[in-house]
């Protein structure tokens, strides 16, 4: 099952640039994966001579995300990602600090740490994505609020994208693990170890027997974009159960000291309805 989102931009992975992407192509894929609705969401796209058109898709995407920014500000999102990251560093008082946000969209979380001045002084904030749409718009907003933070287009687990000054460094994310499959997990752990950094903490969604219901019903009464709408209750039944993360964290990071735990299946907290899988280096 393949989220629009992620089907109607490419990238190249080499020069980060942006490929076009022909809606017919985009339609067969969802058509032969069973999801026709999808597919009828797809038809409704902007077309230019048979492909999407960019700026209109950028558009989207940004609106998008700003939903999504809206249901993080419900679940508390930063709040509970500043209070992890403070008590990871408890136990390295003035310590420089890296934190970059794989993933970050319109780096709703680096913006929100930068603005409450949540980690202290000494704290590079730093978001990372393969959106330059999005990452520009990030870029945007922090420049208007005046926060010391700073946003990246590209691949935030290659060598030196994010920082290569030995810089104490802490990688996140928030609702990007649904985005890979369980046989991809290891190897993103992995990348993270390469990079040896000094922990890690992805938030993702909890899935469990009242997920999928309660996505479809937040969504329907909070989202305005029928893509949204689409693709939250769809990555609510795509989310990874924690004993599948912790397999590709223990895979991919073996010498790291991996944690996540499932919240309660039959009821739930809605403040914990995204929940870290957290690894620290030895």
């Amino acid at each position: 099952m393949e989220e629009l989102t992620d089907l109607i931009v490419a990238t190249d992975p080499a020069s980060g640039a942006r490929l076009p992407v022909r809606l017919d192509t985009v339609i067969a894929q969802l058509t032969a994966g069973g999801q026709d609705r999808a597919a009828r969401l797809a038809r409704r796209l902007p077309v230019r001579d048979g492909v999407l058109v960019a700026e209109e898709i950028d558009a989207l995407q940004i609106r998008v995300h700003c939903e999504l920014q809206r249901l993080g500000e419900e679940l508390q999102l930063p709040r509970r990602v500043a209070e992890w990251l403070l008590r990871w560093r408890a136990a390295r008082p003035g310590e420089p600090l890296r934190v970059v946000d794989v993933g970050c969209g319109l780096g709703h979380v680096v913006r929100w740490l930068a603005a409450y001045d949540a980690l202290g002084p000494g704290v590079d904030l730093v978001g990372v994505d393969l959106n330059r749409a999005l990452v520009g718009r990030a870029a945007e907003l922090a420049a208007a609020e005046g926060l010391d933070c700073r946003f990246i287009a590209g691949d935030a687990l290659a060598p030196g994208v994010a920082g290569d000054d030995g810089m104490t460094t802490v990688v996140i994310s928030s609702g990007l693990l649904h985005h890979l499959t369980a046989s991809a997990l290891p190897e993103f752990f992995a990348a993270q170890r390469r990079l040896r950094v000094a922990a890690f903490a992805h938030w993702d969604i909890d899935p469990g027997p009242w997920t999928t219901a309660g996505a479809w019903i937040f969504h329907r009464a909070r989202m305005r974009e029928p893509v949204s709408r689409h693709d939250g209750v769809l990555s609510a039944r795509r989310a990874h159960p924690a004993s599948v993360l912790l397999a590709a964290a223990r895979a991919g990071a073996p010498d790291y000291r991996p944690a996540c735990t499932d919240g309660p299946r039959w009821w739930p907290r809605l403040s914990e309805v995204l929940r870290p899988v957290t690894g620290t280096a030895p």
